[in-house]
Parts: C-alpha cells; structure tokens; sequence
C-alpha cells in the first residue's frame, strides 16, 4: 500500500518559554535559560531547581465548561497545546467535524499532585477523605480522551506512556495513522507535569536533578565538560498532522519514525538502531541528515552514550553536523521533551535557524558533536530528533523541509 506523505500544519507550544508557536521561538532564539530556583514545595524538602510555568489559566485556552473537573495540571496543559495547535493550523470545529480525528497524547507519569492528595485524605481521615475522582483524573489515559471531549472532536483517543520518549512516539503513531490513510487528521505531542514533592524527590535522590539552587540557571549543561546533571521542567507540545492531500500550507514533511530497545546494561545502546530505522523510513541516506536535535538532557553519562550512538552513525561528519539540545532553556519535561523538540525543529526547517546549546561553553572532547552557544541561521533540509527513556527506550524521528 502507497504511504500517503504527513505534514506538519499547526504547532502548539505550552512551555515555560512561551505558549503558542511565535511567542515560544522568539523567546527560543534569545539563546536563555529559563531554569530557575523551584520555592513551591516545603523548604524543609531542601533546594530544589527547574523549569515552570507561571500563572496558567487554561480557561485561556478552553472554554471551561469543557475541562474535566479535577483535571491534572498535565491534562490541562495538553487540552491548551491542542487548542494553540488548531488554532495555528486555522483548523475550525465544522471541518474537524466531517473528518476522521485521532488524538495521541503522550505522557512519562501519572498525575502526582493528584495521588498525593487523595492519600493524604486517607490519612487524614480515614475512607472519607479519599478521592473518588482520582481512579480516573490521575491516569496518563485520561489525557487524550479529554482533548476529545473538550474539543468536541469525534476522534480515536490514544495515549502512550513510553518514558521520556512518551512525546515522540505519540507523534511517531499518529503520523503512521494519517501516512495509512486510517485517519485524516492528527492532533498529537506529549505533555509532562513533574514539579511535585512525589516525584521530585525521587528523581533528586537518584542524581536526575540538582541538589542546590546556587546559580539555577546556570545548571543544565548539555554536552559540556562541567555538566552534573539534569534539571526537570514541566510543559507540553501538541502538533497537528495532516496528510499531503491537505491544502494547507505545511511546517515540514514527518517522514520517518522508529523506535529501539537498549541491550541489557548498555546505556542508549538502542539509539543507533532507533536512528538508523527513522533515517530509512523517511527515505533518505545518513548524508542526507543536515541538523541534529539531540535529547542531550545534561546528564554526564546519558550525554556521552547519545554522542557515541551518533558517532557510530555518523562517524567522522559528526563534528561538522550541526547540533542542539533544548535543555539547557527549558530543562527537561520528561515525556513533553521530545514533542518541545519537534516543534523546534519544524520551525527550525521553515525559517532556516538552528537553535544555540544553552549553556554549552566548555566543550567536551569525548562528546564530539557540532554544537554552537549561540543561534545559527543556516538553512537546512533534514532534521534528525533524538529521545532517551529512563527504561530503555528510544526513539528516532525525521522531518524534512516542504
């Protein structure tokens, strides 16, 4: 069966650096670091570092009559990037209406906030404090079929919950779903929202974020020689995927997605694998590839396995290839990161800019990639964008100029 080709139509961006695609890739290509001191949480939890949205309002965005009660506050940034998602791509509701829909949504967590209080209810007072609404609002399933409702979209609702590559193998499934002919339009991405004691405490103690807040922007450092770890973020990023028989205007063509498994012990053994698979689904040659979006998420040793997986792809090109990560902005929001990253990339390939390596200032001779601390305006046809899960996955996506 002829594979029909998925473009990119619309963009919707919920991000501490911005909302909507324009207000997010001009504050973008200012080259910043909107990771700062995190004071939501009792300071007797100690210091806490990320990136987060202030003064969110989804009734900005949603009617609010239409937003599920007690929904999480990742639910509520989807239900938002998908309304700035149609928007974008001056998608009415009486043309959704005569079309076959899907939503893909994916997610890394379940709703924190959400089971944190219903077990403090417990605890509190006994059965009756337990909340009855949290066996469905806490659930990462949730999330796309409240895109659905809120949208009143007759769509298929599909969520996935694939780690860190949540995002990107939304994206991935629903491009595979409109390229087949199964539906006609896609409203697609991943949203995360991490920035609670339960799982910020975890994921502090197991080294994945700082243990200070002593120059909080200063400390995701992606791929430099002084980087110590990660800093998480919170957000999310819906894109609208329709096919080429569409006659809107298109970001860029999606045009190769895969996915691999790490061998047992190997960290981001499986990346190679994921890269070259996405690389030949889209129909072009490793040469082909012109701009790297790394997952790059500063993490000493996730850092230099995705550089080796990439070198061993690309071998010596590599140090002339031009690369970025998204972290060192805007931290990383776990499943949302990958969906971020695609949106970058498409507005990437419309305007010709490959965003600078926040913070990268000392380069690291063992992660030989061709990195820049400030934006380069370079025109370029085919980006690579990489993912990484703590689990394992990974997963590979290619997008390609129009």
């Amino acid at each position: 069966m002829k594979r029909r080709r998925v473009k990119i139509t619309g963009i919707g961006p919920v991000t501490p650096i911005g909302m909507g695609a324009e207000p997010f890739w001009a504050n973008l290509l200012q080259s910043n670091s909107f990771t700062r001191p995190f004071t939501k949480l009792d300071p007797e939890l100690g210091p806490f570092v990320a990136a987060y949205i202030d003064r969110f309002e989804v009734s900005n965005f949603v009617d609010s009559k239409f937003v599920p009660k007690g929904a999480a506050r990742h639910t509520l940034f989807a239900l938002a990037a998908a309304r700035l998602a149609l928007n974008d791509a001056a998608i009415g509701a009486d043309e959704l209406a005569s079309k076959r829909c899907a939503v893909v949504v994916g997610s890394s967590l379940m709703d924190f906030e959400g089971i944190g209080k219903t077990i403090e209810g417990v605890f509190e007072k006994g059965v009756r404090g337990a909340l009855p609404r949290t066996v469905y609002s806490t659930n990462a399933s949730v999330v796309s079929a409240a895109i659905g409702n809120a949208l009143e979209l007759d769509s298929r609702s599909i969520s996935v919950q694939t780690s860190c590559c949540a995002g990107l193998d939304a994206i991935g499934i629903a491009g595979r779903m409109v390229s087949s002919g199964e539906v006609d339009v896609a409203v697609c991405g991943g949203t995360e929202s991490p920035l609670f004691r339960c799982p910020l405490v975890e994921l502090r103690a197991a080294g994945l974020t700082p243990a200070s807040h002593e120059m909080a922007e200063r400390l995701c450092r992606p791929f430099d020689l002084w980087r110590t770890t990660g800093v998480v973020g919170e957000g999310a990023a819906m894109v609208v995927l329709e096919s080429e028989r569409s006659t809107r205007d298109p970001y860029c063509y999606l045009s190769g997605y895969s996915s691999s498994n790490d061998i047992e012990g190997r960290l981001c053994s499986g990346m190679a694998s994921a890269i070259r698979h996405a690389i030949s689904d889209a129909g072009v040659s490793v040469g082909d590839v012109d701009c790297i979006n790394a997952w790059g998420p500063g993490h000493p040793e996730v850092d230099l396995a995705e550089a080796q997986m990439l070198l061993s792809v690309f071998g010596d090109r590599l140090s002339t290839l031009p690369a970025f990560s998204m972290k060192g902005a805007l931290g990383n929001p776990l499943g949302a990161a990958p969906a971020i990253q695609v949106a970058a990339s498409a507005l990437g390939l419309e305007y010709g800019v490959i965003p600078a390596t926040v913070n990268w200032d000392f380069p690291d001779p063992a992660c030989g990639l061709c990195l820049a601390s400030k934006t380069r305006y370079l025109d370029h046809g085919v980006t690579l964008i990489n993912s990484h899960g703590l689990s394992g996955v990974n997963s590979s996506l290619v997008l390609t100029k129009c």
